[in-house]
């Protein structure tokens, strides 16, 4: 489905700047643009492609207007226009309800005409789903499981018994939320299960990736509060609470208990320490160890970036002997300490004879 110019210019709210009537149908890349499509150019590092871009439009920055050879709508956040544009001309694929024969559904659950439940999904005994929600093919929903309406499971994904999930969610391929805890107790240096007897409540708007694992409470709900989005293969561990809004990007790991303010955002690769907690919008940068509490709003670090690995080796000689080297420089602070009093003490006496006399 195609639109003019000034339908999607006053969608994103930009101001236009080019034919109005120009209709575009598509979305395209600087780099590969076509007649009909429209490209955005927000990472500076891409403003090479622009004065070649062969895209009929393209979403960009005012200060970018004056190199773009086509028709332009200009916005402060190119790529959240983008974003608007794209979900307008590129809609997801309508739910066609129906159940498959091969489907499993088990007794006593509440299905409206409107869901659609693919090859091979598995539906245990009281699964509740809402209007036009979507079960892919291999899903599998576990006792009580319930699904708020508009939401999309896509394949494969498995929710656990008494798992809860809001409106409008998008789960992809291979998630697994409800699975037990990691909750082991010692006994003499045998490991005894502890029975993780909690569930896991997602709210509306939430996106979880694909592969990703959510972890049932050992006794109260872990917690994902709405508009929650989280990328691929992340570990959300036992009674994590993760606050609105909040963005976690691949491979994090969240440890048991852990807290998560709302608007925070996680960059890959993070690992978490449970029974922490993390205030409202922070922000933490890619591979970084969050070990103690973080109370204050603001952007946090720790690691170091990759660097030539001759470079690497020289400092990686120099870290095993910081130890050594913190010793040899407190000795002599410690006695250049002790010099200094020595001169003072021995200037104070000498003033002090000087006086007597």
């Amino acid at each position: 489905m195609g639109y003019r110019l000034e339908q999607l210019a006053a969608a994103c709210g930009a101001e236009l700047a080019g034919d109005p009537a120009l209709e575009i149908d598509g979305v395209c890349t600087l780099q590969r643009g076509r007649t009909g499509a429209i490209a955005f150019l927000a990472n500076p590092r891409y403003r090479r492609y622009l004065a070649a871009t062969r895209a009929s439009a393209v979403i960009l920055r005012p200060e970018d207007r004056a190199a773009c050879p086509v028709a332009a709508l200009v916005t402060p956040d190119p790529y959240l226009a983008y974003a608007r544009v794209a979900r307008l001309l590129v809609p997801p694929a309508p739910v066609v309800p129906g159940i498959h024969p091969s489907a499993v559904i088990g007794p006593d659950c509440e299905l409206p005409d409107s869901v659609s439940i693919g090859p091979h999904a598995v539906l245990e005994a009281g699964v509740r789903l809402g209007a036009g929600v979507q079960i892919g093919p291999g899903c599998q929903l576990g006792v009580g499981v319930e699904v708020g309406e508009g939401s999309r499971l896509l394949a494969r994904v498995t929710l656990c018994q008494g798992v809860r999930v809001g409106r409008r969610a998008l789960i992809h391929p291979g998630v697994v939320v409800g699975s037990d805890g990691f909750g082991l107790a010692n006994d003499q240096g045998h490991w005894l299960k502890v029975p993780q007897l909690g569930g896991v409540r997602i709210g509306d708007d939430v996106e979880i990736g694909a592969n990703t694992t959510i972890d049932r409470g050992a006794l109260e709900d872990t917690v994902i509060e709405d508009g929650v989005k989280l990328d691929n293969q992340i570990q959300v561990a036992h009674n994590v609470h993760i606050g609105a809004h909040t963005a976690i990007a691949g491979c994090v790991g969240i440890s048991g208990s852990a807290r998560i303010g709302r608007h925070c955002m996680i960059g890959g690769g993070v690992g978490i320490v449970g029974h922490l907690e993390i205030a409202d919008g922070v922000v933490v940068t890619g591979m970084s160890m969050v070990t103690h509490s973080i109370t204050r709003p603001g952007v946090y670090s720790s690691g170091l970036p990759a660097i030539p690995n001759e470079r690497w080796n020289r400092v990686a000689v120099r870290l095993r002997q910081l130890d050594d080297l913190a010793r040899r420089l407190l000795r002599l602070e410690r006695r250049l300490g002790g010099a200094a009093r020595d001169e003072a003490s021995l200037g104070n006496t000498g003033s002090g004879e000087h006086h007597h006399e």
